[in-house]
This record gives structure tokens, sequence and C-alpha cells, in this order.
């Protein structure tokens, strides 16, 4: 077992992660930026080092200065969380370099499966059903429109080496299709140094279904069900479920198979996340894999009953995984809700600043995940979500009702937040009935606004 991580992250993974570490008796190294001096992760490591200003860039995606800190304090592994440095190829061969243990896929998993359409033919050939497209990057207007006019009308133009919406447009015409892909081009050159984009017939009125994974590295991989997060807006989720009210024990299985059949196709080690797009007619396809810890991970945990930051890093330090997909059994459901420091409304945008009082909810099956506190501050620089709440319960029904009566004991004055979108949904009957589809969210806050109107 590894004996000091450094956890290469920040706010609320950095703190989940290190509770974790306390548990196996390892020692954590915090990294933070000049903003984060005062952040709680930064309080609760054995060591922590300042790794630059409040920029990421400069900061927490600042490899070497990172690298540095984890040399010089004897880091024997590097968690990275999720977002930043963790599905950066490059970071994972710097580790290799300097045997310190990367906790996550080798530098080799993450780049095939980063890139969007080498990850799309690597499954197609490992018989994981994929959405009908274009066969690797579309470099010219000509061939984009022809298959577009093959695949038929509504389209979605795609980043190669994309994720979080960046670089995506949805076409439903011709003249669309050709502005689209200038845009998107120029978007994905902007956020990824990698103007590469593909084509893809666009399913109408999906749900966005995971898989969660972990494999070891001797060729064992295992799913954990699946998650729903169709619930989202500007393509970034904000409430998760596990199991999905809308995936049979049938078609679990099978695409927990097919998930673990793409898995095992690229030797995939440590924790993954494989997502597909569920059609009406519940056909699934591959979309993409997360080579990483997801947000949304508390409510597999919840339901499966096995903590599994604890896992990637002990399969990091190379052991098996000691059990099979038959051990695997689920109980109850599980519901999480995304804090953020947005309202969730037409037109909003971050509201960073002071927390002057926080109250959080407790009770059976309930859990907070958070690096926040009362008098903490809000950054402008990093992410507006800053906290979790995951209610479990033996059925979906009552995990509703748990949900809505902890977020009415949730107090967060000081700055605007997502909670009153948060009990509005817990309450709203097409939620409570699982009627929804991944623009349920956007259309729902447009009835609120021509609602309001009137």
């Amino acid at each position: 077992m590894l004996r000091r991580i450094l956890i290469a992250n920040r706010g609320e993974i950095a703190v989940r992660i290190i509770r974790a570490c306390r548990e196996l008796n390892i020692e954590t190294i915090a990294v933070y930026s000049e903003a984060d001096r005062d952040s709680l992760h930064v309080q609760m490591a054995d060591i922590a080092v300042c790794v630059g200003p409040a920029s990421s860039q400069e900061s927490y995606l600042n490899l070497q200065n990172i690298m540095a800190a984890a040399v010089a304090h004897g880091a024997e592994g590097i968690h990275p969380g999720y977002g930043y440095l963790s599905e950066q190829a490059l970071f994972a061969e710097m580790c290799e370099a300097h045997n310190i243990v990367f906790i996550g896929p080798t530098a080799e998993q993450i780049e095939l499966l980063g890139d969007k359409t080498k990850a799309k033919a690597t499954m197609k050939a490992a018989g994981v059903p994929v959405i009908p497209g274009s066969d690797g990057e579309v470099t010219n207007e000509k061939s984009l429109v022809e298959l577009a006019d093959k695949l038929g009308y509504p389209v979605i133009v795609k980043a190669s080496a994309g994720g979080g919406g960046k670089g995506m447009r949805l076409a439903r015409n011709k003249e669309e299709l050709l502005h689209g892909f200038s845009t998107a081009r120029a978007e994905a050159a902007a956020a990824f140094n990698n103007d590469a984009v593909y084509l893809e017939k666009f399913i109408e009125g999906p749900r966005h279904i995971e898989v969660q994974l972990l494999g070891d590295n001797f060729g064992n991989v295992v799913h954990f069900g699946e998650r729903e997060c169709s619930l989202q807006r500007r393509h970034q989720k904000l409430i998760e479920e596990c199991p999905s009210p809308a995936v049979s024990e049938d078609l679990r299985a099978n695409m927990g198979e097919k998930a673990v059949l793409g898995a095992k196709a690229v030797n995939y080690r440590n924790a993954g996340t494989m997502e597909f797009l569920l059609d009406k007619h519940n056909n699934f396809y591959f979309m993409e894999m997360n080579t990483r810890i997801q947000v949304e991970h508390p409510v597999t945990e919840m339901v499966y009953g096995i903590d599994l930051v604890k896992e990637q890093i002990r399969l990091a330090s190379g052991e098996l995984l000691g059990y099979g997909q038959e051990d695997l059994v689920p109980s109850g459901h599980a519901i999480e809700c995304r804090i953020n420091a947005e309202e969730v409304r037409v037109g909003s945008r971050p509201s960073p600043g002071k927390i002057e009082t926080l109250f959080v909810p407790g009770g059976n099956g309930v859990r907070w995940d958070s690096h926040a506190h009362t008098g903490y501050v809000i950054s402008p620089f990093y992410d507006s979500m800053f906290a979790k709440i995951i209610a479990w319960a033996p059925d979906r029904e009552e995990a509703i009702q748990r949900m809505q009566r902890s977020l009415q004991e949730l107090v967060v004055e000081g700055i605007e937040t997502s909670i009153p979108f948060h009990r509005e949904m817990m309450g709203d009957e097409r939620f409570r009935n699982a009627d929804f589809t991944t623009d349920f969210v956007e259309q729902w806050l447009e009835e609120r606004k021509l609602s309001d109107k009137k």
C-alpha cells in the first residue's frame, strides 16, 4: 500500500481523497494556489505546498510545480481527482518517469480514450454500440455535408479532444452545419489546443446514462451498475441518481456487460466511467469514457457500499480486485444534488463571494461532501460547485423525500446558489415520475421564464 500521496486538486474532491487516505493510514500532501491558502483541504492534509498564483494555469495545471512538490516531499503516489490533470497523459507519463504511482489508468489509455474518434473506433471494434457518424476526423466542408446528408439531420459536430460541452454544435440543416463546423473547430482549438472535430447523428431526446467501472492490473474488470445523469444544463450535470429509473434489470446487465467489454479491450485499469446515450427505444450508444473518478461517484458508493476512492488507491498499489461481478449487489436508491454558487435560471452566472451562514443537513442516509464552511469565500477563479448532498433510501420515492427534507434543512446565506432549483425539482411531478431526458432542465427553465413574465 502507498504510504504518502499528493492530491493534485482542490475543493471537495481533495477533501474526499484526504478522508479516504486517513482511513487507510496514508499521509497526504495538499497543493494549493495563493487564493486557496485558507481552504479546508490545506488545513486537513499532513503537508501543504503552495504551487502558484490564483490562476489554475499557474497553479493546479502547473505540471512542473506539482511534480516538484511531489518529489521534494516524498510522495509515492499522486491522486489527480477529477478535472485539472486527471486526464492528461503527459502528467501520467511524468509520474512514471519519477517513479511515482499515478492513481488512475496508464498514459496510453488516457491518450487513446481522450481522443473521441479513436475511442469510438476502439469501442466499435470491441462490439460496443456506437452512435452512427464519421469514421474519424472530418477535415473539409464537402465531406461534412455529404456525410450529414447520408446520416440525416439533425447531426452534431463534436471536438475530438472535447469535454464539458466545449466544441459541440447541433445542426438541423446545412447552414447550421457549416456555421457549427467552423465555430466548433475554433472553440476546440482554444479549449484543447486541438481543432479536430467529428460528426455524429444527433439522438433526439435521449437519456444520459453512465456505467461505473473498476479494473485491476491483472485484467479483471467489474461494473457497478449505472447512474442517471440526464438532468443537466449547458452540458453540466445538476442531479444524478443510482440506479437509473429508466433502466431495467436486463438493460442494466447488457449495458454493464458492454462497458466491461470495452474496458477490457484497452486493458483498462483503475476507475473509469463509460458514458452512453439511451434513446426512447432502449437502444444505447457509446458516447465517451472518462478515465478518472467522477463528481457523482458518491451515489454509486451509497448503493453498492464500496468506497471507490479507497479502491482506486488499493488498485494503484498493485492489489487484485478481489471480487467478481456476482459479488456486487445494489441496495436501495441514491440521489445527488450539486450545490453551485449560482442560481439556476435563464441567463444566470456564477455568484462568487463569502458564505455568511452555512447550516448543513444530516440524519439517516444523508451525506454532505464539501470543502465549504461559514466564512468561506467562493473564489471567482474556479468552478462554482462547492458542495454535494447525497440522499440514500430503500427506494426512489423515499430517496426523493429524504433529499427534499435535506434541502429544506440546508441554509447557505451570502451568495446565490442552486438550492432553490433543487427544492423545486424534488417536487416536480415529471421528475418524480422519472419523465425526463437531457433537454428537460433547459425546457423547464424556459417554462419558468415564461411563467414569470405573465
